[in-house]
């Protein structure tokens, strides 16, 4: 046995970083206090009979106890586990001193220096030195190993107990003396982790020695930690020993230490079910989105196509506005609805792809491409359909406007030709003079003047017939009909004119008088009062104009005509004039005929009726041409307020454009400051859209006119539609894709310095300066950044940052590939640990352990969602944790 100096002392010296600061060093001086001693002996002797039970041995007295060296050796192997050297048996002074020096080499070999404190005074029963030996074992195995959020010992216990008491009223923990005084702090502490043991709302601050007695035995009977103080001595004692009331609480830290764990692993398992849970709402709202949205192009796109014509103006105009109404209220808010269902997708597939989940795929038929598909057949539709509605408008204006001009030809020659066979098929000259066959001759050869004078005017009704049936008049029937029986009796009439001029050719040899003047008469007559009925005709006709241009030809045509009446009229005096012979001769010459022009069956009453007929048709002509002229000059005006504003609003669009797309290559300062700027403008294209109703109210405007051309201006109300549209579209997506950014950089703690060094280096390797780096830019980028890429790796690369094989790489997924590269997320092996901490470390767990550890919502979905667990030592209504986390992170249906 070796032989210990009695005169050799081992001074050992805390650590500041290890154990205590500087003032919590021992000092002798301290011990003094009688309190303080008596709280410590009885404190420290509890402390020590709570590990020595474990050996079956306990110490009566501290100082008296610990002096041969052999329970303290023994203490300190049942708090280590650790074996030390064989104790001497003798009962000699130096054995005593050799046992005392091996557990003091046993706790200096353990990195702690003792100040002071020597084999000698445990020996001799100093009881201020043992107590300090005491002391600094329970600092090194009870108070050491606390750490709490990067504190330890002393400063992790008080923090541990100031968390853990914070919600209690009446409790505020700033030390180890005077803050436990009222016994509600040891109280919360046993009411936060098994409030079952206590009711916390009962407990009185003014009764301390109440409560720190009924924390005692609460703490001795259901929690195994010995009633080491009297309430009486920390109530009564002004400031109650540190050391005792530290480790009395250390004891309640190490009972409650595996409640801690799984409390973090039931915050861990909350963490990955609530965002499971907030994505599988996203998905749930996108698919009820979409297929609302097919729906309505499913039912408008058959409506769009519907080319069924209408036989009426009034009914193409109801079209019309029904398609304005649908243009004005009903596709706008759809149009929104597309742009959120477009960015609500972005922000699904970047949550998931933070959260280091499956990629979200939606059902058959509603992905992002199909509803865009299914929107272009929709626009396909509409631009068709309104190109159709104009057509057709137009087509039914020509039609009236053909028909009325049909009806009133027709109408004009059938009153020509009322009675012309009856009067071609007279007989009259077979008992009539020479003279009055030579004048039945003369007046057929006016009627032969007329029948020819009329050709044009029934080739023109046949060719209006024939266009209205090229048309598809809807009446074209009756057109025809009508068409049809003016053809006929015109044949008839060409037949019974050839006839009758044969006979009356025939009968001229017997007669030969002839009235030369009457003949005159006739023949001047005839294509003067033809020229009236044309005139009347053409003052008559219905025009239609679209241009200033085509109406001030009409008032040009219509002055030339003017200037021509005082020549007609001197015709028209000439024609008189020979009447007026005829009837100075027959009363000049007494002949006993009727003043009656024989040859013609125009009189000086029906010449005098047209002509003023004629002179009363000018005017009208000129007011109704004038009229429009003034409705052609406030088209004009129209087309010249729509063109200035649409010339404005164009350019305005195309540069608003361009300043985004500059923006979202060019940005370099923090996301929140490109959000800023990006809501500017936004701001400002909302406010803009005054304007577009504007245009839209002068657009309808020229419609309702039925103006379909502008010389003006290139741009039509359709381009501002579609660039307002897509200005509308590019400003949110470009939104969304900063506010995914933020998402991404916040999510994966990316720094804003980072984002600024991912956007210079995509910016730079950018070439085309189109938002896209093509794969020899992105491998260069690369490169310059340290990557070391072999073909295999590379290959690899693109496949994360260019899934769909498009040949580019946008700056969202070269994001993503960098945070991915150095950002760090919850695996499925995470949450396995997490669930199996919350089993006590069985493959299984059971829904009251569930329901028991995490809130009712997650712990049901949890229940809902779990295979059962099938395995060995499998349980009734045994749940398999190990496929539900991985189900998270893989394909699955959870």
């Amino acid at each position: 046995m070796n032989q210990i100096e009695p005169g050799v002392q081992y001074n050992y010296v805390y650590d500041d970083d290890e154990y205590m600061i500087q003032e919590e060093e021992w000092d002798r001086d301290l011990l003094l206090d009688p309190a303080w001693e008596k709280q410590q002996r009885k404190t420290f002797t509890a402390w020590c009979n709570s590990h020595l039970r474990k050996a079956g041995t306990q110490i009566e007295n501290i100082e008296e106890d610990f002096r041969n060296g052999l329970k303290l050796m023994l203490l300190l192997e049942v708090i280590s586990g650790e074996r030390l050297p064989k104790p001497d048996r003798g009962k000699m002074r130096f054995h005593k001193i050799a046992n005392v020096n091996k557990a003091l080499d046993y706790i200096a070999s353990k990195g702690v220096k003792l100040v002071s404190i020597g084999a000698e005074e445990i020996v001799d029963g100093n009881v201020k030195m043992t107590l300090g030996m005491i002391w600094t074992i329970i600092l090194r195995f009870a108070i050491q190993d606390i750490s709490v959020e990067e504190t330890s010992a002393k400063e992790g216990l008080l923090l541990w107990c100031q968390r853990k008491t914070a919600p209690y009223r009446n409790v505020n923990i700033q030390n180890f003396h005077t803050s436990w005084k009222d016994g509600l702090g040891l109280c919360a502490l046993i009411h936060r982790h098994r409030p079952d043991l206590i009711d916390y709302s009962k407990l009185n601050k003014d009764d301390p020695i109440g409560n720190i007695n009924l924390a005692m035995e609460i703490a001795e009977k259901h929690l195994d930690i010995p009633k080491m103080l009297d309430a009486e001595d920390i109530v009564n004692t002004p400031k109650p020993d540190e050391r005792a009331i530290m480790t009395y609480v250390s004891c309640f830290y190490h009972a409650f230490a595996g409640a801690e764990q799984a409390e973090t692993a039931a915050n861990r398992i909350c963490k990955v079910l609530a965002v499971n849970q907030e994505n599988e709402r996203l998905m749930e709202e996108y698919e009820r989105l979409a297929s609302e949205l097919l729906e309505w192009i499913r039912r408008t796109i058959p409506w769009l196509e519907n080319r069924t014509p209408e036989k009426t103006m009034q009914a193409m105009q109801k079209k019309l506005e029904d398609f304005r109404d649908y243009r004005r209220k009903h596709k706008p808010p759809k149009v929104q609805e597309k742009c959120q269902l477009e960015i609500n997708f972005n922000t699904l597939q970047t949550k998931l792809r933070i959260s280091n989940r499956p990629a979200f795929m939606p059902s058959e038929g509603k992905m992002v491409s199909d509803i865009a598909g299914a929107w272009q057949r929709l626009e396909q539709a509409e631009k068709g359909y309104e190109e159709w509605l104009l057509n057709e408008i137009r087509r039914l204006e020509r039609l009236e406007h053909l028909a009325e001009k049909f009806r009133q030809k027709a109408s004009t020659h059938e009153t020509w030709a009322y009675g012309k066979e009856q009067i071609l098929l007279q007989k009259d000259y077979e008992s009539a003079s020479l003279t009055e066959v030579r004048a039945l001759l003369r007046k057929h050869e006016a009627f032969e003047s007329d029948l020819a004078a009329h050709q044009d005017r029934v080739e023109q009704i046949a060719a209006i017939a024939q266009e209205l049936n090229e048309l598809d008049y809807h009446d074209a029937v009756n057109v025809n009909d009508r068409c049809q029986k003016i053809c006929d009796q015109w044949d008839r009439l060409g037949t019974l004119t050839q006839k009758r001029r044969e006979a009356l050719e025939r009968t001229e040899k017997l007669l030969e008088t002839i009235d030369q003047l009457h003949l005159e008469f006739a023949k001047r007559a005839a294509p003067f009062n033809n020229w009236m009925e044309g005139a009347m005709e053409d003052l008559q006709d219905m025009f239609i104009v679209h241009s200033i241009e085509e109406i001030q030809s009409l008032i040009t045509a219509h002055e030339q005509f003017k200037a021509t009446l005082p020549e007609a009229d001197g015709e028209r005096q000439s024609i008189m004039a020979i009447q007026n012979e005829v009837e100075k001769v027959i009363q000049s010459y007494n002949i006993r005929i009727s003043s009656s022009n024989p040859y013609s069956t125009v009189t000086m009453d029906e010449i005098r009726t047209k002509w003023d007929k004629v002179k009363q048709l000018v005017p009208i002509r000129d007011q109704s041409l004038q009229e429009e002229l003034a409705r052609q000059h406030a088209n004009e005006r129209l087309r010249r307020q729509f063109a200035a504003q649409a010339n404005a609003i164009g350019p305005w669009i195309q540069n608003k454009m361009e300043e985004i797309a500059r923006s979202s290559i060019q940005i370099t300062g923090a996301l929140e400051d490109q959000m800023n700027q990006l809501k500017q403008y936004e701001h400002n294209i909302i406010n803009y859209k005054n304007n577009i109703d504007k245009l839209e109210g002068d657009h309808q405007l020229i419609q309702e006119a039925l103006v379909f051309d502008n010389k003006h201006t290139n741009y039509t109300m359709e381009h501002i539609r579609v660039g307002w549209e897509l200005l509308l579209t590019t400003i949110a997506r470009t939104i969304n894709e900063v506010e995914t950014q933020i998402l991404t950089r916040d999510a994966k703690g990316i720094t804003q310095e980072q984002m600024n060094e991912f956007r210079a280096s995509f910016n730079h390797f950018d070439r085309r300066k189109n938002g896209l780096m093509d794969h020899e830019d992105f491998r260069a980028c690369l490169i310059s950044m340290g990557y070391d890429l072999g073909e295999a790796e590379f290959a690899r690369i693109m496949t994360l940052v260019d899934p769909n094989g498009q040949g580019t790489v946008t700056f969202q997924s070269f994001i993503d590939f960098m945070t991915r590269e150095t950002a760090d997320t919850d695996t499925a092996e995470q949450v396995i640990a997490s669930f199996r901490i919350l089993a006590s470390d069985k493959p299984y767990i059971l829904a009251e352990e569930l329901r028991r550890e995490l809130p009712p919502d997650q712990a049901q979905y949890c229940i809902k969602r779990m295979p059962p667990y099938s395995g060995p030592g499998s349980v009734p209504g045994a749940l398999d944790y190990t496929a539900f986390s991985s189900a998270l992170y893989g394909e699955s249906d959870l």
